[in-house]
């Protein structure tokens, strides 16, 4: 019933209506593993929500970005799905008390390296910046792009970095299939392919349930080391090439 009001009314007013409605609407929701809350409570399904034109999907990796981000979907005329991920929740950091909105559709680089570009979403956005720190301290640099919203999506942010270090490694909590992880492959191999010195590598949770086991838990969700291991995979790649 949620699904047919959220897809098949708020989504498409605005294009039914030649522009003349408008459905300023703001749906938080949770998402995300990591608190045993098994299969039914752990999902991430923003991928969802972006395949549907209409919608604008946010999804924060910060308290920073939290408020801006809300502030700018309470002021958009358009349904805005905002994503939270429950792992953080508890988590503290300074943030301006003067009212600031981020706009949508204008990622955010944490980062800038040289050697290889990683693009995450929402709570990965903090692994893949700790890998990148491991990583700095062997001599491999990373630009980290944190897109904050999947639908607008900052197309030519990712592009130019690419463009910039020749690889790229996407990590995301959701499943590999039909996800932003691999829509961002897509979208690198069709507009960036020339400039890519190695095959993209893709960081996800496997195509499955989320379980409830604690210890296969820990295992499913895409963590800091299989990040700097797909990093230094990519770096690798065209030195053996090179060296062949």
């Amino acid at each position: 019933v949620c699904f047919d009001q959220i897809f098949n009314q708020a989504a498409k007013f605005r294009y039914m209506f030649g522009g003349k409605a408008v459905t300023p609407l703001v749906i938080r929701t949770m998402y995300g593993a990591g608190f045993r809350a098994a299969s039914q409570h752990s999902q991430c399904l923003y991928p969802v929500f972006t395949h549907i034109p209409g919608l604008k999907v946010v999804l924060p990796s910060n308290a920073y970005e939290a408020k801006g981000l809300l502030t700018q979907a309470i002021r958009d005329d358009d349904p805005v799905i905002f994503f939270e991920h429950k792992a953080m929740y508890d988590e503290e950091m300074e943030v301006p008390d003067e009212p600031y909105a981020i706009p949508f559709g204008e990622a955010n680089v944490t980062r800038e390296g040289d050697d290889v570009t990683i693009v995450a979403f929402g709570r990965m956005v903090n692994f893949a910046n700790q890998a990148a720190d491991s990583l700095a301290r062997h001599g491999i640099t990373c630009t980290v792009v944190d897109p904050r919203t999947t639908s607008p999506l900052d197309t030519e942010t990712i592009l130019e970095t690419v463009e910039e270090t020749g690889r790229l490694v996407v990590v995301d909590e959701a499943h590999p299939r039909c996800g932003m992880a691999g829509d961002i492959a897509g979208l690198v191999a069709e507009r960036a392919f020339d400039s890519l010195k190695a095959p993209i590598k893709l960081v996800t949770a496997p195509h499955a349930p989320v379980p409830f086991s604690p210890v296969l838990e820990d295992i499913y969700i895409p963590g800091v080391a299989r990040i700097e291991e797909a990093v230094r995979a990519v770096v690798e790649h065209d030195r053996k090439v090179a060296a062949e």
